[in-house]
């Protein structure tokens, strides 16, 4: 059995958070997320920001230097697959924290991304997957009801993290009104807001979510020689 290194799980902070601890209006951070200069991961709507990074960026912040929110090359490698393929995209650590933002999200998981504890379950399930060490590709279905897969990214023998793809309608698409209320009590999402967006899947054929199962641990293995040749630089 492949031995697992275990680390602590990243703590991420809310804008509120992160407005008390620099001391500016909250559309000044908002601001500094999306242009880059403030560390921080976008998850559909909800911006989180890494505590450590926020930290080490605060110990930083006299002589000008940041961290980015995720390694540049692998949001454009996530985004340049997720066109592609027309499906969402987002690369977590092996604990489903996202390190990326969502690639390509469909409008169903813009409308209910932007409540917070519906995010929340999202990287619950991401975690999930991330502790089942089956690694056959296929899709599978998730809380949200669309089909999703992942593939995962290592550092030499080591799972480091995964590349998530989903947002796809299976063949009996939208689920029933009973379905439908069960996603919304769990996801603790308005009804109503899940019924407006319902239909704004990604839908693919048959042959090209082949296609996608075929190209996903490819591009996983990408990743981890991005993250391999990352970390032999660090350790020189």
């Amino acid at each position: 059995m492949m031995m697992q290194t275990t680390k602590p799980t990243p703590t991420y902070l809310t804008a509120r958070d992160v407005q008390e601890l620099i001391r500016v209006d909250r559309s000044t951070i908002y601001r500094m997320a999306e242009s880059g200069r403030l560390p921080a991961i976008k998850v559909g709507r909800q911006w989180r920001f890494p505590a450590d990074e926020i930290e080490a960026w605060l110990n930083a912040s006299g002589n000008g230097r940041s961290s980015p929110a995720a390694p540049s090359t692998t949001q454009e490698i996530a985004d340049l697959f997720a066109d592609l393929f027309d499906v969402m995209v987002v690369v977590t650590d092996i604990d489903g924290n996202p390190i990326t933002e969502v690639s390509n999200p469909n409008g169903y998981f813009s409308a209910i991304s932007g409540e917070a504890a519906a995010l929340d379950r999202c990287i619950a399930e991401w975690k999930a997957l991330g502790g089942e060490y089956d690694f056959e590709q296929r899709l599978r279905p998730s809380h949200l009801g669309f089909l999703c897969t992942r593939a995962f990214v290592r550092r030499g023998n080591t799972l480091v993290g995964m590349v998530i793809s989903g947002g796809i309608a299976p063949d009996d698409w939208p689920p029933t009104l009973s379905a439908i209320e069960a996603i919304a009590r769990e996801s603790r999402v308005p009804l109503a807001l899940i019924q407006q967006s319902i239909e704004q899947v990604h839908r693919i054929d048959h042959d090209a979510q082949q296609r996608l199962l075929r190209a996903l641990p490819t591009l996983a293995r990408h990743l981890s020689t991005i993250s391999t040749e990352q970390q032999q630089i660090s350790n020189r």
